[in-house]
Formats: structure tokens, sequence, C-alpha cells
């Protein structure tokens, strides 16, 4: 329920708003027309019937236009033929409902906006009905809106028609909303919007931005990490024919150029002269040895319950392990890039981001520019998974030193080999776990190290070091448990990573409770059910994945099956893995996944997502891994940073379990039980137990 709404007039349409809690208010942006500095416009109704939504939050590939677009629509009883998405413009009052900030991550985009867009629809169907009750002098009760109509018996007027007699109208103090039994948009599959832009070419990526006189960078960067530039030399580079200027920046020299090859060929023709910094002697093989020491010893206390050592003495059956996860990297698709183009005081940015309002901070900061001044125009973005909502807005950052550098607009891009090696990666990570069962195959006694860097800061830890243990569902069924937590420094720039550290934590979670089984002698399913009784979400999902899986059926000849669940991000995930090992590798032919996300608001976009997150987990659990040898990071590209190939993908079958419970993600859940999955199908059918990533025979 909204206390209050606005509204204002564009291009003869309906432009829609309302107004946001009291906290946000001093910072909204000005609106397009007096009157309206207060509102918070989503929704465009244009007089050629067209519905625009204007989305906050980012399309990556999740499907977020589609499903935000989708809860407007539903209220509002628009025909969804006629409905269009672009990406808001950067405001505060575009904010994230749960914070200061525009933003896309944690998979909160449709949880956030559930509400809040819903009440949109509603509130501008309401209006309409208003204006066409006006026209027709009737009272609004007796009118309905369906399929872009307000309707009188035989009689209809359009959306657009209505559209400015409808600005006009005071909007309601309060609406309700429609009972989910009527819904007739959300719940039901919806192939997403700009799906034909994509496959015809049309649609515009960061990397895709091009206007006249555009100027194309590349930067050297430093070949350690850490490294600062000394002094450089750029006679060869400017004789490249293409090549404009050569610039120092403070991440280290760019190439400014009429195109993208001239640029490179430049870069390769420069020469530069190092400083080493801090990582220079940095080795994560180092750090790694560091890691298995800490978790010798109990780090800073996150959760206790129960007196652990006594319970552990006591055990009929003790079992320790520990299970060590790599630096990844994010290897989206696009690599990083950014334009900017300065005019005077202000500027105009056009990218792929997770995070336009800390990039837009930072792009006045650099420029002593008042933040209204800078425009950013947030692009498609081919693939985030964490890389593009970075913490200190490097890409975006360095993009607008060169540009002011250069005194032109440039297009600042990364090739993959930058990306891959330019930091900022998912941290390393140890865990250790003691467990004890008793003479009844009871889990009594649960002790949990972690040893790893934290993300945010670098003096404490934060819980994505430990989310996804000490909140387990699985630690509410043993009386005593303790989880503490190292959190060590590096001079490694470390970021959230899809699932951010449910991640890693599933995994030691996932499998440990596998051994645990087994060392009692029960079925894994069995032992996680006895574990999560009190749990009834839990058991639906996971009696949802067995039934699908064939679980308690012997799998076919040389098949390992192995099942993990985990909660993360609001929603249930569990799945099966059938594996074989094929020329001396491990090979994922079928994965079967349960999800219990609440309502799914396009199950077609759940399906695609819970596909999505296995394949991505898939390629870290086989293949991921990041090293670093005296500061620099060996892999470079997909042929020794390998993803999932399409001749390797395995089958998937989801399966959507439906509840009462508040929303829940779907861009990131799907990633984490995939590799405790293979993990335990491994020993189902080798009696060989894999504890470090990727898994290696």
């Amino acid at each position: 329920m909204t206390t209050r709404r606005g509204f204002l007039q564009l291009s003869g349409g309906l432009v829609l708003g309302f107004a946001l809690p009291m906290k946000l208010r001093p910072y909204l942006a000005e609106a397009a027309t007096a009157g309206a500095v207060e509102m918070n416009a989503f929704l465009h109704i244009a007089t050629d019937e067209t519905v625009t939504v204007l989305a906050n939050h980012s399309e990556m590939g999740q499907g977020t236009w589609t499903t935000l677009a989708m809860l407007i629509a539903e209220e509002l009883e628009a025909d969804w033929s006629k409905i269009r998405v672009e990406h808001a413009p950067v405001a505060p009052a575009y904010y994230h409902t749960e914070g200061r900030g525009q933003r896309t991550g944690g998979s909160r985009s449709t949880r956030s906006e559930f509400d809040r867009l819903r009440q949109v629809g509603a509130t501008a169907r309401l209006m309409l009905i208003e204006a066409a009750a006006r026209r027709w002098r009737t009272d609004p009760g007796k009118l309905r809106a369906e399929a872009g109509y307000v309707i009188r018996g035989s009689d209809r007027l359009s959306f657009g028609q209505l559209a400015a007699d409808a600005a006009k109208q005071k909007p309601p103090v309060t609406v309700t909303l429609k009972d989910p039994a009527s819904w007739k948009i959300i719940g039901k599959p919806h192939r997403r919007l700009e799906t034909a832009e994509k496959i015809t070419g049309r649609a515009m990526y960061g990397i895709d931005v091009s206007s006249p006189g555009l100027l194309t960078a590349v930067v050297l960067r430093a070949p350690s990490l850490g490294d600062q530039m000394k002094s450089f030399r750029a006679d060869a580079a400017l004789k490249v024919p293409g090549v404009r200027k050569v610039v120092a920046v403070p991440t280290g020299v760019a190439v400014v150029a009429d195109h993208f090859w001239a640029a490179q060929l430049g870069r390769q023709a420069l020469d530069v002269t190092w400083e080493p910094g801090e990582v220079a002697g940095f080795n994560s093989a180092d750090f790694l040895a560091k890691l298995r020491t800490l978790v010798e010893t109990p780090g800073e206390q996150v959760v206790q319950k129960g007196g652990v050592e006594a319970a552990l003495a006591g055990a009929a059956v003790r079992l320790e392990a520990q299970y060590e996860l790599p630096y990844l990297a994010h290897a989206a698709m696009e690599p990083l890039n950014a334009t900017v183009r300065i005019d005077g005081d202000h500027c105009e940015i056009w990218t792929g981001t997770q995070a336009q309002s800390r990039d837009q901070a930072a792009a006045a900061e650099i420029l002593g520019i008042k933040l209204e001044n800078v425009s950013l125009h947030t692009m498609l973005l081919g693939g985030g998974f964490g890389r593009r909502g970075s913490l200190n807005s490097d890409f975006v950052r360095e993009a607008v030193h060169v540009a002011r550098a250069a005194g032109a607009p440039v297009k600042t891009m990364w090739t993959r080999e930058d990306d891959l090696r330019g930091g900022h990666y998912r941290p390393m990570f140890v865990h250790r776990v003691q467990a004890g069962l008793d003479a009844a195959g009871q889990a009594i006694a649960w002790r949990h190290t972690i040893a790893g860097q934290p993300i945010p800061r670098p003096d404490r830890h934060d819980d994505s070091g430990y989310e996804g243990v000490a909140d387990s569902p699985y630690l509410d069924g043993v009386p005593a448990h303790l989880v503490t937590i190292h959190a060590p420094s590096s001079p490694v720039l470390v970021q959230w990573w899809r699932s951010v550290g449910n991640s890693h934590t599933a995994f030691a979670m996932e499998s440990f409770v596998d051994e645990l089984a087994h060392a009692g002698k029960q079925d894994p399913l069995a032992f996680r059910r006895r574990l999560l009784a009190n749990h009834p979400r839990h058991l639906r999902v996971l009696d949802a994945v067995a039934e699908r899986a064939g679980w308690g059926t012997p799998p076919p000849a040389g098949i390992g099956r192995g099942l993990a669940l985990h909660q993360s991000f609001g929603s249930i995930v569990a799945e099966v893995a059938d594996i074989s090992i094929e020329a001396g590798r491990i090979r994922v032919h079928r994965v079967v996944c349960a999800i219990d996300c609440a309502v799914a608001v396009n199950p077609a976009g759940v399906v695609a997502q819970m596909e999505s997150s296995i394949i991505y987990g898939l390629s870290a659990a086989l293949h991921g891994e990041i090293e670093i040898k005296q500061g620099r990071v060996q892999q470079s590209n997909f042929h020794d940073y390998r993803v999932q190939r399409i001749e390797e993908a395995p089958r998937i079958e989801v399966v959507i379990v439906p509840s009462q419970a508040p929303l829940g993600g779907v861009g990131e859940p799907g990633t984490p039980p995939i590799a405790p999955a293979i993990a335990n199908a491994l020993f189902a059918l080798t009696g060989q137990r894999l504890r470090t990533l990727p898994f290696r025979l």
C-alpha cells in the first residue's frame, strides 16, 4: 500500500511515479517538470499505445528487464505485446529499495521491486480508469481495464487515448493489489523482451557504442599486480597508423587511436619501465599455505551453541575434512569497457555496469564536478557476475582518466587478457570441519573453521566469508556447533563472484554432510532429511529433486549420482548430478535441479537462470583457477582459464517448487550446489573424495 503518488506529463503520454521512503526524499533528482521533484518515474504510456518500463536494474542476461516489466504489466492490465523496456537514467530517484545507491546484485532485482512495481502498475490502471470515467461521465467502479483498454460494455478506450487525460488525475492515496489467483502475467512463462534484438544484432552493449569522432583506447597496465609505471617511451607507438595520442593515466599508459587494432598495435610498441609494488612477490600458493595454517586454530567466533569439545569427545564416530578453493575470475563474455565524453563541467558515460550510482560518483570525484553533471547511460551487459559491480569503479574510473587526458571522447576497452589478469577475483578460501555422530548416526557436534580474504574491507571479516555456514539449517539439527573465521588481508583485489560466499561455503557444507552420511552408513538423502526435519521447505525441495532424478533407483553402469542442497538469497536449491569418468576426466551427463524461490514470476526465466548458474558453476568446479606467481597472474584467456563448452554441457532439468515464503532470488542460487553434487557423485562412483577445486583426478 502506498500513501502518496504523483505523475508528470511527457510527450502526450503518462509517466507514473510515486513517493519514496522519507529517508530518500532529500536525495531525489530534479524531474523533467516543475512540481514533480519527489517523483520516481518508472512507467511511460505513450499515445501510440507503447508502454515503456524504465528498469532501474541492469540487464546482463539474467532476464531482469522482462521480469520487472511483468510486475508492472500485471497490475496495469497492459497488452504485453506493447511493452517496451529501457534502462532508467542514473538518479537517486531510482535507488535500490534496500539501501542508497542504484545497483544490481545479490539476486535482489525482482525481490526488491516486487511490491513497488506492482504498485506502479496498479496506480496507473486506476488513473486510466478515472480518466475514462470522466470522459464517459460514469462511475469508475463500473469500468475495468484489460489488455491495454478501459472497457464499459462494448465501449472501449485505449491506454494511449487516455494517457494525456490520466496524467491530469489525482493519483489514488492507496491501491489494492490483485489476488495472486487472478494473475494473468505473473507466474506464466514469458520470452525475454530483448531476445529478438540480441539475435539480430541490434542490441547495444557497452562495447558496441560508436559515434562520429569517437576514439578507442587500450591501456598497458602493470605486468605484475600492484606495479607502478616509472617511465615510458611512446615513439614507436606514435608511428603506428591511426594512433593519435599516448597518455599516462593512474593505471598505466593509454594508447588512444582511431580504432581498436591501431590502439592494440600501439600498445604492443610501447616501451615502459615499471617499479615493483607490494604484490610483486606474492604467490597464491604461499597464501594458500597461510590459510591452511590458520584453520588449524580457532578464528573469530561467528556462531556458537552447546559444548562442542565435550560433544566431539563423546562421539561414537568422529570425522574431519579440509576443503580448499582457489581465486576465480568472473570471465564474462564481453570484456570490460566504458565510453566517456567530457564537455566542460559535464561528463557523459556509456557502459555496462552493475553499480550506476557508485560509478557516477567516481566520475564526479575525478573531474571535480557536481554529481548531477555526470550522466551515465547503462548499456546491456555481456555478463556481469559481480565484476561490473566494482567496489572501486576501476574500469569506469580508468575510462574517465583516459578521456580527460586525451581531451576527446574515448571508448576505453579491455581485452580478455586484460580482464583475466586485471585483478578483482573471487577470494581463495580454506575450510576445516570436524564433526561427531552418536551411536544412532545422528550428528551431535560440528566445529567449522574458515580462512579467507574479506571482500569489502581488508581489516575485518564480512558475512561473505561464512554465509551458508553460520546460517545453515543443517546446524539447527546439530546440538553443539561452533563456527569461527580468520580474515587475513592480501594485496590481491577481491570482489564478489556469482553467489558470493555461498560459492565456497556450499562446497564445504554439502561435501561434508555427504561424508558424514557415508561415515554413518546412511543414505545421503535420508541423512539430510534427518538433519532438516524441522525445515519443511528444504524437505519439499529435497523430495522434488529426488523424485525427478530417480534417487533410490540405481544409476546406469558407470554413472555416479550425487546430491547437494543449499539455501542462498532467499531461495532453496537442490541438485542431483549424474557423472562418469571419460579419458581420465569427469563428465557430467545430467543435472536435475529443484528450486523454491517462493513465487516464480517468470518460470521460463527461473529455468534459464538455473541452467545458466549450473553451467557457470560447472566451469569453476571442473576448470576454474587463477594462479599468481611473483605477482603475475598465470592465466590469460579461455584456453587456460576454461569455461564449459557446448559439447560438454549436461542435460539440465529444472523443477520449480512453489511456496508461501518471501520472494527469493534466482540469478545466483543455482551455482553453489553443483560443485558438491559432482564431488558426491564422484565418491559414489569411485570411492575417491576430492576436497579441492577445481577437481583433478
